[in-house]
């Protein structure tokens, strides 16, 4: 299994380099030669380590400038991924949507690293349908068969999965309720190799990094910071960009999507990150700590698991608020300026170094050692 001709692994889609991709590329890295599966992929927009794999994509990739609009082909995605591997040892899929559908022979071991079950049909469909305003009467009712018919496909695949990865325990008490399946948990990485504290002065502005989808309720962040007259960095693009951009005022400055080299030098300059949505685990929050940065999130979800709030003592690395309303961030902000010299850059990077890539790729590689019998040779940084 060494060669990687005997591993299939399986993505959603390969649009770009986020967290999901991180966590995927240690795997390329460890298995050059593996046949990777995904609904579609744009080329040049993943890492080398992940380019150099046997990629396969679905059909769905055939559509022109389909990574324009592929998030709304949902009803597509289940017939796109009907994945059947043969002639095959390993099947590791990373999952928040179709890939963990990927049915293997018999007796082989499918583990599923699992980033959440399909948000958009279980957990967070108001964010993705109501925001955007697409949910009214007869429609509404359409896109209520339509995601209780994914429902019952995304729980009925599982039984494909031999074995569930959690990111978080968030995301397993997740899979233990969509699945009625039990999961085990390694945390995603955080490159604190790259992602590291600079001699720069902390300077006045709060900063976001994300992708601007709805359901990140960035629009929060916006909103608090235009109430109390701060100055926001908005990086990043996305589908919520425009709305964005027209709740803000002149204290909130657009840069679009930025390499992570300047994403570094702003999380090293930021007087905070703000992170008001609930996320899965949030690598984001982790790279602020990795620079020294503090971070002001919503108190649920995978951020608890990862920030240190105020009450912890000297280990304190930010704060939490625990409504998503522009009122409670404001607040958060305030308290986060009453007590900004009880956050120290040192407690906030021995937060994300607990989360670094080489304890990732150990534990990740001694658990499939673990479910093959066989020994993998782990590649550490």
């Amino acid at each position: 299994m060494d060669a990687g001709e005997r591993v299939v692994l399986v993505h959603d889609w390969l649009t770009g380099m986020r967290g999901g991709e991180k966590c995927l590329e240690p795997l390329c890295q460890r298995w050059p030669a593996s046949r990777l599966l995904t609904l579609l992929h744009k080329p040049g927009s993943v890492s080398p380590i992940i380019e150099q794999t046997r990629l396969q994509p679905s059909v769905l990739n055939r559509l022109p400038k389909v990574e324009r609009y592929y998030r709304y082909l949902l009803p597509l995605m289940p017939f796109a991924a009907g994945w059947r591997v043969t002639d095959v040892d390993l099947v590791v899929s990373l999952s928040h949507a179709v890939a963990k559908s990927v049915r293997p022979p018999k007796g082989v071991p499918h583990v599923c690293y699992c980033f959440t079950p399909m948000r958009y049909a279980w957990h967070m469909k108001d964010s993705y349908f109501a925001k955007n305003g697409l949910i009214g009467g007869l429609k509404a009712k359409a896109i209520d068969l339509l995601l209780s018919r994914i429902r019952d496909w995304d729980r009925r695949t599982a039984d494909r999965v031999t074995h569930f990865v959690a990111i978080s325990n968030t995301v397993r008490d997740r899979i233990r309720d969509c699945y009625n399946r039990d999961a085990d948990v390694i945390y995603p990485p955080v490159d604190t190799d790259f992602y590291k504290p600079s001699n720069e002065p902390r300077e006045d502005f709060y900063l976001v990094v994300s992708a601007l989808a709805p359901y990140k309720r960035f629009d929060l962040a916006v909103d608090a910071c235009r109430k109390l007259g701060r100055k926001l960095i908005v990086i990043g693009s996305g589908q919520n960009a425009a709305k964005l951009k027209a709740h803000a005022n002149a204290n909130t400055t657009f840069l679009g999507w930025q390499s992570d080299e300047v994403i570094r030098d702003h999380l090293r300059r930021a007087k905070a990150l703000l992170f008001p949505g609930e996320e899965d685990f949030g690598i984001v929050p982790l790279e602020a700590h990795a620079c020294g940065c503090p971070v002001i999130g919503y108190g649920r979800g995978g951020l608890t698991e990862t920030v240190r709030p105020l009450g912890d003592g000297a280990n304190a690395t930010g704060v939490f608020f625990s409504e998503q309303t522009p009122d409670a961030v404001v607040e958060a902000i305030e308290e986060f300026e009453r007590n900004a010299d009880r956050f120290d850059p040192k407690a906030a990077r021995r937060q994300a170094v607990r989360f670094r890539k080489d304890r990732f790729e150990a534990e990740l590689f001694e658990y499939l050692d673990a479910v093959t019998g066989q020994k993998v040779v782990r590649r550490v940084a």
